[in-house]
């Protein structure tokens, strides 16, 4: 390879906005992801299974209690620190980034935002430790994108309990999660309250969502929810209705913002060593112009999103971040990352439909990414409210 030859997809350098210390403590996160994380990802997505020997790497590293630093180490880490994991744990497999996501943001999320001081002592510990499972039930098989006015899943209270019945679908981590956060609508108010239902509870049935082409790994679940009885100390005490819901899917949609930069990113490193080393013509690919021009492109991007996810952080510590920031930049990088895996998968030709050159898996997984915690339209209504004052929802 010709000498200087810049390989580093973080072109302009932002991982130098991190400290020191937090610089070395994402670098000794990524050799451990990248020794026992990365391995077991591509047999999984091929089988459509989950690998449960990842849950006790994730345990190692602490990544659970991050967020939490009381629950945790006690050491507190900046949303860009956080920002900079989700990029080294999605470059491994966007599947078990995922999982892991929907464990430590959207589950244990809801209970330390939503549950009051003797639920989160209950639960969070546990979670943190890996020792319990979390899953978040929100989406239903008739209501994605209008969940929150069509909600069908109902609850209604009888003494000291709450009874649920519905369905959910498209529920990560649903078919083996210790605790579910089901969200229902109160038959008696109307508004939307959250409850942590424990696996095994009579009436809560789950089944494996078959037949993905993204997200393999992910175990998908439809949740049915016949009579299920959940006792009123189960019931998220600071929930009154959705915006509170809402508040929780906020905060994870910045973490998808990252999770496509880090898609984006592996289906960059993958390609730009494809161009390197793949001859054709007696020349490697990478000497040829079109070669180089999906490259660029590509890089152009993941560097746009580097900042625009970079800045939110800083937003989200100082605490200036909204709803409407986090849309814009889950909107904007899953449509950049979109382009990105495209480009990648089309510059290994024939070779990029196969499993072996990786870059397919993230070809597919990227179409998941694009689609969940809101899809680009409707984040694009969240912010064309913001910035007209009309809300354009139906």
């Amino acid at each position: 390879m010709p000498k200087n030859v810049k390989t580093d997809p973080d072109f302009f350098g932002f991982e130098e906005l991190l400290t020191e210390g937090e610089r070395s403590e994402l670098a000794e996160i990524r050799e451990i992801v990248q020794r026992e994380i990365k391995p077991l990802a591509n047999e999984a997505w091929d089988r459509a299974e989950f690998p449960f020997e990842a849950i006790e790497t994730f345990a190692k590293t602490g990544i659970a209690g991050f967020q939490y630093p009381e629950y945790g180490d006690g050491r507190t880490r900046r949303p860009l620190f956080n920002g900079f994991l989700s990029i080294e744990l999605n470059k491994a497999d966007p599947s078990l980034a995922v999982a892991s996501g929907v464990h430590t943001g959207l589950a244990m999320g809801s209970i330390y935002g939503g549950g009051d001081q003797r639920q989160r002592d209950r639960w969070m510990p546990d979670m943190v430790a890996w020792n319990k499972i979390g899953a978040f039930g929100l989406t239903e098989p008739e209501g994605g994108s209008d969940v929150a006015g069509g909600m069908r899943t109902t609850a209604r209270r009888e003494n000291d309990e709450w009874v649920l019945n519905g369905a959910k679908r498209w529920i990560g981590n649903g078919t083996f999660a210790d605790l579910v956060v089901i969200w229902a609508r109160d038959e008696s108010d109307g508004n939307v309250k959250g409850f942590v239902v424990e696996k095994d509870t009579p009436g809560f049935h789950t089944s494996k969502i078959e037949g993905k082409i993204a997200l393999r790994s992910v175990q998908n679940a439809d949740i049915s929810l016949n009579e299920v009885r959940v006792p009123e100390e189960n019931r998220l005490q600071n929930i009154e209705t959705f915006r509170d819901t809402a508040k929780v899917l906020a905060k994870t949609r910045g973490n998808v913002a990252w999770q496509a930069l880090g898609v984006a990113i592996r289906a960059y490193e993958l390609a730009r060593e494809y161009a390197v080393d793949r001859e054709q013509f007696g020349r490697p690919i990478g000497g040829f112009q079109m070669i180089q021009d999906l490259l660029v492109k590509m890089l152009g991007n993941i560097t746009a999103m580097f900042g625009m996810v970079t800045r939110l952080a800083q937003k989200m510590a100082d605490g200036t971040a909204g709803a409407d920031h986090a849309a814009l930049a889950k909107s904007f990088t899953t449509t950049k990352m979109r382009e990105c895996v495209a480009w990648a998968r089309e510059l290994f030709g024939g070779n990029g439909i196969v499993l072996d050159y990786e870059v397919a898996k993230f070809f597919a997984d990227a179409e998941a990414v694009y689609s969940f915690e809101g899809s680009r339209e409707m984040n694009t209504l969240i912010v064309g409210k913001s910035i007209t004052g009309h809300s354009a929802f139906t």
